[in-house]
């Protein structure tokens, strides 16, 4: 946001700033995969594609926030995206918005996609998780399926407050599909991260690095473990 690395609580606040967003793929390297998302492009309030680039060109990420068109999902594949995060564009007030979501398919692959189903007081929230939809999570997974390679989840009502995660309804989405899972939101401790990787779910974590309080260290040994 504003081109410099944050951590958002519940999506609406500043927490803290982290490094420079230079300084990410180094520190991130032995993970699998980063996760790069454009705040400011999910808010529509401008972008950061100069950061998105660079960062894509250093490191396996997958991009998300303000993938609106096809269009846009083709530039950060080549700009480097490994994967593409759709969010808000996903959903219409009907519930999937199909021709979209066809459409990027169409232009990048169904595995290039990762489909963001983020959820807040039990309903599904879009742009920036400021709307809230009539949709829950578990009746949208299996309706999304065809449409990308896996899933990333948020339990935005913990997110960024370091209070824990809710492993239970992360438990009722891995029981709706049998993609790729992606868990965030309030992930903070290794025995969170283990329960999930029991789930056959991945973590996406960001304020409990950031803060110190869980240990790249550590976490790089559970996830050779994993």
């Amino acid at each position: 946001m504003d081109g410099k690395v944050v951590q958002l609580v519940q999506g609406l606040d500043k927490a803290l700033e982290g490094g420079t967003p230079a300084e990410m793929p180094e520190r991130f390297s032995p993970f699998g995969e980063s996760q790069v998302m454009d705040l400011d492009a999910a808010i529509g309030k401008g972008a950061n594609d100069d950061l998105v680039e660079y960062l894509a060109a250093r490191a396996r990420c997958r991009i998300g926030g303000g993938v609106r068109t096809a269009e846009r999902a083709r530039k950060l594949v080549e700009q480097g995206a490994h994967r593409v995060i759709i969010g808000t564009s996903a959903f219409a007030y009907y519930g999937v918005n199909g021709l979209l979501l066809q459409s990027i398919v169409d232009a990048i692959g169904r595995e290039r996609i990762l489909i963001a189903v983020d959820s807040k007081d039990g309903r599904v929230v879009v742009k920036g998780w400021r709307e809230s939809t009539q949709f829950t999570a578990e009746e949208m997974l299996p309706q999304l399926e065809r449409y990308c390679g896996g899933f990333l989840c948020t339990y935005v009502d913990k997110e960024g407050m370091m209070q824990g995660t809710d492993l239970e309804w992360f438990a009722r989405l891995r029981a709706k599909t049998q993609h790729e899972l992606t868990a965030a939101g309030g992930i903070t401790t290794l025995n969170d991260v283990a329960a999930l990787t029991r789930l056959g779910i991945h973590s996406a974590l960001g304020m409990a690095i950031y803060t110190g309080r869980l240990d790249l260290a550590e976490l790089a040994k559970l996830n050779s473990q994993a």
